[in-house]
């Protein structure tokens, strides 16, 4: 499929993991990220810890599951898809660093080089397997823009979207396992998405969020994976909430990073007052 020149054509993979069948789920991965790549795309994003599933019984089985950043396993085949396929693969995975464990997101480039982004805000009993990042929020410069990762309950804190809009980034992806809210009313957006395109509008971000779908252990997950243009505007989804699906959006970075000024007397970043924002009393 065609694309304008200075296009990008951003793709999300709405999967269904099995727990703890790491070759069946790299296998899942690569159908999707071909399918991606058949229809254009020039990057592709899966969902979190899409490589084991997420519901851990205890930190023994999620060390048993965890796998090591590079060439080997899962994300070696994800670096051997973006070199095939020659586009960028952003997906989640439990990452082992010596006896410390990550809820990590692994970006493959085609020419082999990687990167990890390791979660810092900890959701529920992740805490029981997971050390918080220890990364930060890096940018990652790519020949089709600059793009930041985050996972999940990251994208409940303002400061992380606003860390990658003043780090450079253009584009954030989002590997999640988004789950229900008690008490969400039926036939009423989900938080989730409600918040990706609230933080795409005040940033000026693109960002492509890939949730996954399907009960694990008793846990429900509600898929609805979206790509939001740099106004918070919907380009594709939300997705369904039961079954896989595969998105996919064309965005100009290049007018994302000029949209944060508005008009002749704003800019997102710019206007900001950090000398306003600590503590006060009136």
């Amino acid at each position: 499929m065609a694309k304008e020149s200075g296009i990008t054509r951003i793709a999300v993979c709405q999967i269904e993991p099995v727990f703890g069948e790491v070759q069946r789920n790299a296998d899942t991965t690569l159908e999707a990220i071909a399918a991606a790549a058949a229809a254009g795309a020039d990057a592709v994003v899966l969902p979190e810890l899409a490589s084991t599933g997420y519901m851990f019984a205890n930190r023994a089985e999620a060390f048993e599951l965890s796998q090591e950043a590079g060439r080997h396993a899962v994300t070696g085949q994800w670096l051997r898809a973006a070199a095939e396929h020659q586009l960028i693969v952003v997906g989640g995975f439990a990452e082992r660093d010596g006896d410390v464990l990550y809820n990590a997101a692994f970006l493959a480039r085609p020419d082999g080089r990687w990167s990890v982004y390791r979660k810092v805000h900890l959701w529920d009993e992740e805490a029981l397997y997971f050390e918080p990042g220890n990364l930060g929020f890096p940018v990652v410069d790519l020949p089709f823009g600059r793009v930041g990762m985050m996972i999940c309950y990251d994208g409940w804190f303002p400061e992380a979207y606003r860390a990658l809009a003043d780090s450079g980034a253009d584009l954030v992806c989002v590997p999640t396992n988004w789950v229900p809210l008690e008490g969400h009313p039926d036939g009423q957006p989900a938080m989730a998405t409600v918040l990706v395109r609230a933080a795409a509008h005040v940033n000026g971000l693109v960002v492509a969020a890939a949730d996954r779908v399907g009960r694990e252990r008793g846990q429900d997950f509600i898929g609805q994976s979206v790509i939001v243009s740099h106004t918070g505007l919907v380009l594709a989804g939300p997705a369904s909430s039961t079954e896989p699906a595969l998105l996919w959006a064309d965005v100009n970075l290049g007018e994302t990073r000029r949209s944060r000024g508005w008009g002749r007397f704003n800019h997102l970043l710019a206007d900001r007052r950090p000398d306003a924002y600590g503590p006060s009393r009136a």
